[in-house]
């Protein structure tokens, strides 16, 4: 009889426990749109149980709710585009070290936080597309030639507000110094075709009007028009194949100092960058899996591979401010 009651007892401890951890909830601040995440939050539920609520916004407004929330916050985890993004929130200390082999061998270490604040969960390249119609890519070779006077009013660019641009010249600084790259930045500008655009999208859409014949943008946005309209006379060229490499950066996650799930945050992050999940990851925006041991969609495969930049990405978010400043003093607005 009393082998039977511990028995009972035993199974009732177990049941409890696989309730309590099929129950957990999750909660994620997001600066990506509910359309890339959320059949991964969907997938991660059906899986393990566990609920993945979560509130979207602009990164900068993310980042001051969990500073202002403080221990309060319901937040277990931050995901936002950029490392510059990533960087900045783990420098204002609301991202948590996280301890995990799992991590440390789905994540190259150029593409995660020296300390494991943030980890990368998907890889963008942001590299030169050009009219196929004006430019042979014979013409093309680095982010540095495009200073080149052979380029006078046919470069495009967007806006040096965005985190993205700032964080390109954030790494050509890394790697050149700050007196090439505002030698070089100026080269740009003095280049350009038209002023510069609010969006990769409409810096495209001026290269397909003819206002100019090349740009800089992120990949996945020449990706989203190709797919709406095949056949645009449009083709991705991989720069610094033969030195330094394209800029590459993620979009990624850290658990917040405060969760109250470290745990299964953790768990949640490791699955989010496994093979299971890192296709659903990448595909949803038309990215790279930032896992090696996972190949791109066939659609994005097609642009043809590349060699992508391994200086750390931390840089992107130490020299953010001063790139700020050197694109000011180059005029680039």
């Amino acid at each position: 009889m009393k082998i039977l009651l511990s028995a009972l007892c035993a199974a009732m401890v177990t049941f409890t426990g696989l309730s309590q951890a099929f129950s957990q909830e999750l909660v994620v601040y997001s600066a990506r749109k509910e359309h890339l995440i959320k059949p991964l939050f969907d997938a991660y539920e059906k899986k393990t149980g566990v609920t993945v609520k979560y509130i979207t916004g602009k990164a900068p407004v993310l980042l001051e709710r969990l500073k202002s929330e403080g221990a309060q916050t319901p937040a277990d985890l931050l995901m936002t585009v950029d490392a510059g993004n990533l960087w900045h929130a783990a420098n204002e200390g609301v991202l948590q070290p996280v301890s995990s082999s799992v991590l440390e061998a789905n994540v190259p270490e150029s593409l995660r936080d020296p300390e494991n604040r943030w980890f990368g969960l998907s890889k963008r390249a942001r590299t030169i597309v050009y009219s196929t119609e004006r430019v042979t890519p014979y013409e093309l070779s680095t982010y540095e030639s495009l200073a080149d006077s052979d380029w006078k009013g046919r470069l495009i660019l967007r806006t040096s507000k965005k985190v993205y641009n700032q964080s390109l010249v954030a790494m050509l600084m890394a790697e050149h110094g700050e007196k090439k790259t505002e030698e070089l930045v100026k080269g740009w500008v003095s280049n350009l075709a038209a002023p510069p655009f609010s969006s990769d999208t409409k810096a495209l859409e001026a290269i397909i009007a003819g206002q100019g014949d090349v740009a800089v943008v992120n990949t996945y946005y020449f990706g989203r028009l190709l797919k709406k309209k095949p056949g645009l006379p449009l083709a991705i060229f991989w720069p610094n194949q033969a030195s330094g490499g394209v800029h590459v950066n993620v979009s990624g996650a850290g658990i917040t100092t405060h969760s109250k799930n470290p745990e299964a945050a953790k768990a949640f992050l490791e699955w989010l960058s496994s093979p299971e999940a890192q296709n659903l990851f990448a595909d949803a925006n038309m990215e790279y899996p930032v896992n090696p041991a996972v190949k791109p969609h066939d659609f994005v495969a097609a642009w043809g591979e590349f060699k992508g930049s391994e200086l750390g990405l931390e840089k992107a978010g130490e020299l953010q401010t001063d790139a700020i400043k050197l694109m000011d003093r180059a005029e680039y607005k």
